[in-house]
């Protein structure tokens, strides 16, 4: 988080911040970002809450149960997810930043 938000800084790129692991989020918008890239994308399998759940409730995730974890519990989505305009990104990666962002204020 705190590289992604550093680096839209350093690019003059401005963001709103939405702190959903504090704040939580909203079914309809993560339905729509699994609609968009898949829920195994957002599912943050490698982070503590995920690895921590027994395993019969990670075992045979459907899409459905995956969403219903994620909304209990936001800190399972992976972060940061970056919202710019059609474009929807998922973790940070500079090169992706750079291609995806400044690109296009070209």
């Amino acid at each position: 988080m705190k590289k992604a938000r550093a680096w839209l800084d350093g690019h003059s790129i401005a963001y709103e911040f939405h702190d959903y692991k504090a704040v939580g989020i909203e079914r309809a918008r993560l339905k729509a970002w699994a609609a968009k890239l898949g829920w195994e994308t957002l599912l943050n399998r490698a982070g503590t809450t995920f690895r921590k759940l027994p395993d019969a409730d990670k075992a045979g995730l459907t899409e459905a149960r995956a969403l219903a974890l994620m909304l209990d519990q936001p800190s399972m989505i992976k972060r940061p997810v970056l919202e710019a305009g059609d474009k929807l990104l998922v973790g940070f990666k500079p090169e992706v930043y750079e291609k995806e962002l400044r690109a296009s204020k070209r």
